[in-house]
């Protein structure tokens, strides 16, 4: 008997000499035996209408020839979900959860909605649990959080969804640790979406090897974790149920569809302002904030939509100009506009050293000097669609609507996505088959394609 490892029921390693469980055992075990409660699947349903919606949203974007070439629907689907930068997050864990469960959980459960959304929250909990593990620190260090831990999450919505055993799905958990990389780099590229689509390919494919006899080492999650800068003996990881939720704190929605960071800062400003000023009127931004708040914020001159939505200086921008900060607002030529430009130029950030950590520390702080001599100031700490202030039912009906016009999707209605009917509608309106001809999909300035 190895020192490292205790053989309990079917044979499956599932302590440590003293006694302490494995985290990839711990894990398959609260994976396999917790059961939903209501707030739970209620969780779990505004998560695959969040996740559909944005998804669909995306069918007319110039990635889909590129897309197509990632092995596996999900993987597409994914990739998809991600790109525009709309999707739901988890914020103690800084990860895009159900980019990376729905889409696995979808092509993994069948037809059955109840053994795909059971299967969903097993892996939405897994990775909530495993990226709160590795911590603020690791997000910050430049690793992409969404797919350090979202192959593993993978991993189990599929081995779950297949019905694996608990020792089946805890070397599910271990095959799935080589897969588990991702960086920050890549953001304001094709790449970010991508690492999510190989992320949720890679998840299925380890839960397959499992499935057919291969195992692997427990301990290598212990062992990744420790390399990533995390913490295995988090109790989160250690003991899942100390937590009964099955996503600890929920998900938080995002209203403008760019990266979480600059959700605040443009509700910050929308508040301040109220109704949208010319560049003319402008003399002087200042924006203050934690300094960990902006960690995801690379781009300080963006020339692209995409670049557009990692900038705090551009969000400064749309939140003044435009009566809207939707789709059109994180344009190419939305970002590239002289109005635009000039008030990147015209924006002061300062970074704030506070004790604590996470994308909501603190407040942000707005000035706005206008050209009349009037300085206009306001502050924010929670925005729209965070855990303390969810969307009303209005406001994820007002999103999902834009995501369906979006995508140029006519004849759906949100009601109409379920966990019963999501894998039937993204394979009806993403089927596999795109034009060869990438410019067919770029998107116009008002949202559509041309």
């Amino acid at each position: 008997m190895s020192i490292d490892t205790i053989s309990t029921e079917e044979g499956a390693p599932d302590a440590t000499a003293t006694g302490t469980p494995a985290v990839a055992v711990a894990l398959a075990t609260w994976a396999s035996t917790t059961k939903p409660s209501q707030a739970d699947l209620d969780l779990a349903d505004r998560s695959l209408l969040d996740t559909v919606a944005v998804a669909l949203a995306a069918r007319t974007h110039q990635i889909r020839p590129v897309v197509d070439a990632l092995d596996g629907q999900a993987a597409r689907w994914a990739a998809l979900a991600h790109v525009i930068d709309f999707d739901d997050l988890h914020l103690p864990s800084t990860t895009h959860i159900s980019t990376v469960c729905v889409p696995v959980a979808l092509t993994s459960g069948g037809h059955d909605g109840q053994v795909a959304a059971r299967a969903y929250l097993a892996g939405a909990g897994v990775m909530a649990r495993l990226g709160t593990a590795l911590g603020w620190s690791h997000y910050t260090a430049g690793w992409h959080a969404t797919t350090t831990s979202g192959a593993i999450a993978a991993a189990v919505v599929a081995g779950i969804a297949r019905g694996l055993s608990q020792e089946q799905l805890t070397n599910a958990i271990a095959l799935a640790v080589p897969a588990s990389g991702g960086v920050q780099r890549a953001f304001g590229t094709d790449a970010k979406s991508l690492q999510v689509g190989l992320a949720a390919q890679a998840g299925i494919t380890a839960a397959q090897l499992a499935a057919a006899g291969a195992t692997a080492d427990p301990r290598a999650v212990e062992a990744w974790m420790e390399l990533l800068g995390g913490d295995p003996t988090h109790p989160l990881v250690t003991d899942p149920s100390s937590d009964p939720a099955m996503i600890p704190d929920g998900l938080a929605i995002k209203v403008y569809p760019a990266c979480y960071a600059l959700q605040r800062p443009i509700g910050a400003l929308r508040e301040t302002v109220g109704e949208p000023i010319s560049a003319e009127q402008v003399a002087a931004i200042r924006l203050s904030t934690p300094r960990g708040t902006v960690t995801p914020l690379v781009h300080h001159q963006p020339q692209t939509g995409l670049e557009g939505k990692f900038s705090l200086e551009y969000a400064a921008a749309t939140a003044l100009l435009d009566p809207h900060s939707g789709f059109r607002a994180f344009g190419d030529e939305a970002v590239q506009r002289a109005d635009a430009q000039r008030l990147i130029d015209l924006t002061e950030i300062t970074l704030t050293d506070e004790t604590g950590d996470g994308l909501l520390l603190g407040a942000v702080e707005v000035e706005v000097d206008l050209s009349d001599g009037r300085t206009l100031t306001g502050s924010l700490d929670l925005p729209p669609g965070s855990p303390g202030k969810p969307p009303t039912d209005a406001e994820m009906e007002a999103k999902v609507t834009d995501c369906l016009q979006l995508g140029g999707i006519e004849g759906v209605t949100p009601a109409e996505i379920t966990w019963d009917t999501g894998a039937h509608l993204l394979i009806t309106h993403l089927g596999p088959s795109v034009p060869a001809d990438r410019s067919a999909y770029v998107l116009g300035t008002d949202g559509t394609s041309p």
